[in-house]
């Protein structure tokens, strides 16, 4: 986007456009208010350029003389918006015909269509938000489980950017007396407190490491788990997958075969946004469909992250069974024995020489779902406890730039505890501060802000 477009005045739609209760077009920029004294008729004749802060008003859009819409205008002035420009939000009756209609009379009167993400752009670059805030809201967009959105609402409030900015201040300080001393190394009280330096790193090193540490399970929440059941035909695997969902999402019958395809679905399993996949059986395909779902079952069984191999606990260990069995000894994997209400002839302790967790279920009855649950949790947490209210970073953007910054933290103590030169130390704690504001954006590209933002949808 070209700077110069940042003083136009942008407008879009910011609601998801289809049938409902309320479509909103927003607008944002210094003729705002003149674009909607053009549009707005109020039952008493106002104008929105007179009307105060953070008030709304009922009233009708017009192209002229015909009228497109009742409406309820918002108005926010500058600086208190999200923007920090004058902003105005035409909340219209929400269907495709109206919305359209509302945002092209306000093109044809002065605003131009808004770029994805450039609301919270400018919301960035006026200050109002830090880089890492911007992101966050991307995150609350995306969130599929209350756990995802807790930490893109914490993110938001700037729980990681404080955290981030205590760091800074402290290589400041660092910085400050490492740069004095080498500048004005014949001054009289120039003498360094290594001590001091030595304390400051290892405080901010303190933080790095609890943020890194968390960042594996900040990944787990944002992106999800992709989890795959696997087994041979009719042992139950469709019946797992409704049992999980909790609704009949998947054909299930005394067939067998009857998945001819991965089945998706995400669901929240203890906060955790989980993509389950049911596959074809795996048997010898007896035509190209099935030779087909039978590739993309072992696609994704590849790809999987953590692999539930169900068994059928009323039959004996199969050629198939054992084929599998082989296949997941180098992936995480839980074996869970179906059918548990009938009667069990399975080899269990087959099953348990190859697998850490086994647990007995009946997918028809509903039996012990929960503790499959808790068994899937317990291999994605690792022993983890989790504290809601912890700074959980989970974009990549930031956990490489922290890992970046970590590593130049562990060197300033290589540096000290080998009585380095100061310039080593001093450069060092440089390119850690450096890191730390990409994060925050208090330095960045146009480049680097084109790529993140794009990445949002075009009215927020």
């Amino acid at each position: 986007m070209a700077e110069g477009n940042l003083t136009d005045t942008i407008a879009a739609i910011s609601t998801p456009v289809g049938e409902g209760g309320i479509g909103i077009v927003r607008i944002s920029g210094k003729d705002a208010l003149e674009i909607a004294d053009k549009i707005f008729i109020s039952p008493r004749g106002l104008k929105p350029s007179g009307f105060k802060t953070h008030t709304i008003h009922y009233g009708t859009v017009t192209d002229k003389d015909k009228l497109i819409d009742e409406v309820i205008l918002a108005v926010m002035l500058a600086p208190k918006s999200y923007t920090r420009e004058d902003t105005v939000e035409i909340n219209c009756h929400s269907g495709i015909v109206a919305l359209r209609d509302t945002l092209e009379i306000v093109l044809k009167c002065g605003a131009r269509m808004a770029e994805p993400g450039e609301f919270t752009k400018r919301a960035f670059l006026s200050g109002r938000i830090d880089l890492a805030q911007a992101e966050a809201v991307l995150d609350i967009i995306r969130a599929k489980t209350d756990s995802a959105l807790k930490i893109g609402v914490n993110q938001l409030k700037g729980f990681l950017s404080k955290r981030l900015n205590a760091c800074r201040r402290m290589l400041i300080d660092m910085l400050s007396q490492l740069e004095a001393s080498i500048d004005f190394p014949e001054e009289e009280g120039m003498s360094l407190d290594f001590n001091k330096i030595t304390g400051l790193n290892i405080k901010v090193g303190s933080i790095l490491d609890d943020l890194l540490d968390d960042s594996r399970l900040g990944r787990v929440f944002r992106e999800g788990v992709h989890l795959v059941i696997c087994g041979k035909p009719n042992v139950g695997k469709s019946s797992l997958l409704n049992a999980l969902v909790r609704k009949e999402r998947s054909i299930v019958t005394s067939v067998p075969g009857t998945t001819r395809d991965t089945i998706e679905e995400v669901i929240d399993i203890c906060g955790i946004p989980v993509k389950i996949v049911d596959t074809a059986g795996i048997l010898e395909p007896k035509d190209l469909v099935e030779k087909k779902a039978i590739s993309r079952s072992k696609q994704e069984i590849n790809s999987a992250d953590l692999v539930i191999i169900l068994f059928d606990g009323s039959s004996k260990l199969s050629k198939e069974d054992y084929l599998l069995i082989n296949k997941l000894k180098k992936k995480k994997a839980i074996a869970v024995i179906n059918k548990s209400d009938l009667r069990q002839k399975v080899e269990r302790e087959r099953i348990l020489k190859d697998f850490d967790i086994v647990v007995d279920i009946s997918a028809r009855k509903l039996k012990n779902i929960g503790l499959l649950e808790k068994a899937i949790t317990g291999l994605i947490y690792g022993g983890i406890i989790i504290n809601p209210e912890s700074v959980m970073v989970s974009n990549l953007r930031h956990i490489q730039l922290l890992l970046k910054a970590q590593k130049n933290i562990a060197q300033i103590q290589k540096s000290l505890d080998n009585k380095l030169s100061v310039e080593f130390i001093a450069h060092d704690a440089r390119e850690a501060l450096g890191f730390l504001d990409d994060i925050l954006g208090k330095r960045f590209s146009l480049d680097l802000l084109d790529k993140i933002f794009s990445e949002f949808c075009i009215g927020k």
